[in-house]
């Protein structure tokens, strides 16, 4: 059954030679189980989207990174369950939906990233403003 190592694994690798920083994949697991949990805790979903959100507005500012990240949620491969046939709530949907658009350029084409609102500032800040039922 496939599940969260094979989705990492899928979406851990080098960039130009740059490697995806071992932090990202506790980060990505906490999003990962909050995205698939049954029932859905909004608060801790957000709390999840927050945390790796913040990374990689800072210290995980890499282009390896921003690539996984992307990846992760644009093709849910090796998920147990694509995130995207869930019955999210329209606003977080959106959100992980976005960081699957435009956020592999977040570092080498910003200005892409920016007019698509997926630098991770501009993801994290959305993030902020959603409201838990």
């Amino acid at each position: 059954m496939p599940g969260f190592s094979e989705a990492w694994m899928a979406v851990a690798v080098s960039r130009d030679g740059e490697p995806v920083s071992p932090r990202l994949r506790p980060l990505l697991h906490a999003v990962y189980l909050q995205a698939l949990s049954e029932p859905l805790n909004e608060a801790e979903l957000k709390v999840g989207l927050e945390d790796l959100l913040e990374f990689l507005a800072v210290d995980g500012r890499t282009n390896a990174n921003c690539w996984a990240v992307d990846v992760f949620f644009a093709l849910s491969q090796g998920w147990e369950r694509d995130w995207g046939a869930r019955q999210l709530p329209e606003d977080f949907h959106d959100v992980l939906a976005m960081m699957g658009e435009a956020l592999h350029d977040t570092v080498r084409d910003p200005e892409i990233a920016r007019n698509f609102g997926c630098l991770p500032e501009q993801l994290l800040e959305r993030v902020r403003r959603l409201v838990p039922s």
